[in-house]
């Protein structure tokens, strides 16, 4: 089955789909975005993407071109059009089309795009024996809360992380680390799992937000505090959290390994609990 695209009402395979070039999408990144996963034909976490979406859209005043209802049922028909054991729909959603012009049109429509391919999982030798990140300078916008199109200090980092092997960039910002490059980002010391608090700088992810509700349903002790890179060294367990890598543990940051050199058992418990919620 290929992989299809909606946009604006109309199906195609996805390598068929097109928008316009005058798109502000493609010329402004003027634009927000969801990504969301099955499992199975069990879609994780739909309503608090699609709300997520509305919260973004609103920041930025593009004007959602559907009802909340209504994108419910494209996703789902999306998801049953495609046949995908496990699919990944990509939400992106646009200004519109309109001539070149920095200040919004005075009229027209937002371009809404979705895209549903396999979704493929991160290995069994990643899960199980960890991955390595490194820092890098924060370089993004001051609202970071809103899935922006605007990606290219993300593109940066993680191609900075790839060219030395590594898996994730963690953004720190005026020696504080804010959260990964496509990812959020968890400490733990002892039994206290700390991540860096949501705000401005920090895009809460629906994964994250699920991990500090198990982790206290655990008897964790889960905070969310400022973190420097010391204290990320210092730490016995490091984790990622994602719609993508779920629960992800890593045992390197720049040059220095976590104390085990190997995932930890509070990381193993909470990606277990992980699964239990969401009844996989």
């Amino acid at each position: 089955m290929p992989n299809i695209a909606f946009i604006n009402g109309k199906w195609s395979p996805v390598s068929s789909a097109k928008i316009s070039i005058e798109d502000r999408g493609f010329q402004f990144g003027d634009g927000v975005y969801e990504v969301i996963r099955t499992y199975g034909k069990n879609l994780f976490s739909l309503n608090e993407h699609l709300a997520r979406l509305q919260v973004s859209a609103k920041a930025l005043e593009i004007e959602m071109p559907y009802p909340m209802e209504m994108l419910e049922k494209i996703v789902l028909l999306g998801c049953k059009k495609s046949h995908h054991k496990d699919t990944l729909i990509y939400i992106q959603l646009t200004r519109g089309v309109a001539p070149r012009g920095h200040a919004f049109p005075k009229k027209n429509r937002s371009t809404l795009v979705m895209t549903f391919r396999p979704n493929k999982p991160l290995s069994d030798a990643m899960r199980n024996e960890g991955v390595s990140v490194i820092s890098t300078e924060d370089i993004r916008w001051a609202r970071c809360y809103v899935k922006s199109l605007n990606l290219l200090p993300n593109v940066m980092a993680r191609e900075a992380a790839k060219r030395v092997g590594a898996f994730e960039s963690l953004f720190v910002r005026d020696g504080k680390v804010m959260e990964g490059a496509g990812s959020n980002v968890f400490a733990v010391h002892g039994q206290k799992v700390t991540t860096p608090p949501a705000g401005t700088y920090i895009l809460s992810g629906i994964t994250r937000e699920i991990v500090l509700k198990i982790g206290r349903e655990n008897g964790l002790k889960m905070c969310e505090a400022d973190l420097s890179l010391d204290d990320f060294y210092a730490a016995d367990e490091l984790f990622l959290t994602g719609t993508t890598v779920e629960v992800l543990p890593v045992v390197r940051l720049n040059d220095k390994w976590t104390p085990s050199k190997k995932p930890g058992e509070v990381t193993r418990g909470l990606y277990e609990a992980f699964h239990k919620y969401i009844g996989t």
